[in-house]
């Protein structure tokens, strides 16, 4: 994301694409919640959608009260680590405030998205298995220890991947997607696998669900991208094209992977296929031309329908492919800005086959680094003091009959419970719904 320079004069242009912009990516965490909601099982299809949509709520809170300031405030101490306290509360930030030629108050709000879709994007690596409480109070810790210091290293101007290191990410492959994968994995590894796992067949409830998901994803990833040039301008349409250029490279290139593979190109293949094109565009949208683009996703489309097996090979439970799709795709987007930035993009630093040498290839390299070793490191340390103090991870009995019932004590689809059904099924619906209802509240935390 590259902050227009200072200046004085509002854009009404430039702020009414900005403001469609916000409301297009606000939009991508209920299609989120869709995409997830589809892929899991019946019996925990609420609690998914729950996930993504309390994360907004808390997200929000955190950022207004706190984050933004120290995401985009003045740098504190000069290193590119963290902004400033000037603006807690929002305090100094007025409607006559901008930042580059749109509102501040619609930037900070801007950037609240993207914050939000990144927590909720993590849900996807512990579906089935978490509780409910614990993601709250994850979210919004996570949200100003880890999103809110890396939003600041990539995206502020006194950021150090930014203005120091000179790495370039256009829209979030860092911030986003290399930051949930990473995260994603240290919390699939610290609550451990679902029961079943590699025994039984986990497959998704209602691909429809799942493909509506993924198109709403894909219209809001035009805000996304398109939305990060600040910008009703030509850097703006140049995103918004190759976001749609990769997305289809990335779909195809799934698909014929699965047909070679497997004789099968399926609706589930399709649809992981777009997002993990569109994932990988994001740092790279504003950098490179359109053959690079189409290059970009079909790459990501190729690699990440391989990557969704590795933790069947390595045995961690990433349960929706977060690590597969959203931190392989993010590296591969991140990365290849090195060999296909153009100067015509940039506006200066160029990729190795654009006569830019090794140098960016490198810088983006060591961004990715320190993006996942941070955002590894300190996920897996929240998750553990939070699994320490209330239990992170679902009891067994409420794992096994559903987290849909165990928590939020309601179902997606009538199984009976509602007297809907036959007598019988109704009834033992019931006695198992009270059941884990009761026994659930009488269950000590596990350390």
């Amino acid at each position: 994301m590259f902050l227009a320079d200072p200046s004085p004069g509002l854009d009404t242009g430039d702020t009414a694409w900005l403001l469609a912009s916000t409301a297009l990516v606000l939009l991508m965490t209920p299609g989120l919640a869709l995409f997830y909601g589809g892929m899991v099982r019946t019996k925990s299809v609420l609690n998914m959608l729950m996930m993504s949509f309390v994360s907004i709520a808390v997200v929000t809170v955190v950022w207004l009260l706190a984050g933004y300031s120290l995401a985009f405030g003045a740098d504190a101490g000069g290193w590119g680590l963290i902004g400033g306290l000037d603006h807690l509360g929002m305090a100094g930030i007025t409607p006559s405030s901008l930042t580059g030629h749109v509102p501040t108050v619609l930037f900070a709000t801007f950037q609240l998205t993207f914050a939000i879709i990144t927590a909720a994007l993590i849900s996807g690596a512990i579906a089935d298995r978490a509780k409910f409480g614990a993601w709250v109070a994850f979210t919004a810790v996570w949200t100003l220890l880890v999103y809110v210091p890396v939003a600041h290293w990539v995206f502020a101007p006194g950021g150090w991947i930014l203005s120091k290191l000179g790495a370039l990410d256009f829209a979030g492959g860092t911030v986003v997607e290399v930051n949930c994968g990473a995260s994603g994995l240290a919390l699939a590894l610290l609550l451990g696998p679902r029961i079943g796992f590699g025994k039984e067949a986990m497959r998704p409830h209602s691909l429809p669900l799942v493909l509506l998901g993924a198109g709403l994803l894909w219209f809001g990833w035009f805000g996304f991208n398109a939305g990060s040039a600040l910008g009703a301008n030509g850097l703006a349409a140049s995103a918004l094209l190759n976001t749609q250029a990769a997305g289809c490279t990335g779909l195809l290139g799934w698909l014929l992977v699965e047909k070679r593979r497997d004789g099968h190109a399926t609706t589930l293949g399709a649809a992981s296929g777009a997002v993990a094109g569109l994932v990988a565009i994001t740092p790279s949208c504003g950098s490179v031309d359109l053959p690079g683009a189409l290059v970009i996703g079909l790459l990501a489309g190729v690699v990440c329908s391989y990557a969704v097996s590795w933790k069947f090979r390595f045995g961690y439970d990433d349960s929706l492919d977060v690590v597969g799709v959203h931190f392989v795709a993010g590296v591969i987007g991140t990365a290849l800005i090195g060999l296909f930035a153009t100067t015509a993009m940039t506006g200066g630093p160029a990729g190795l086959l654009h006569g830019g040498g090794l140098g960016q290839l490198g810088r983006q390299l060591a961004a990715v680094a320190a993006v996942a070793v941070y955002a590894f490191a300190m996920t897996y340390g929240i998750g553990r003091v939070i699994d320490r103090l209330m239990g992170f991870r679902a009891d067994e009995e409420q794992e096994l009959a559903g987290l849909d019932l165990a928590v939020h004590a309601e179902t997606a689809y009538d199984h009976g419970v509602l007297g809907h059904g036959t007598t019988a099924h109704a009834t033992v619906a019931r006695a198992t719904a009270t059941s884990v209802l009761t026994h659930s509240s009488d269950r000590t935390p596990s350390a």
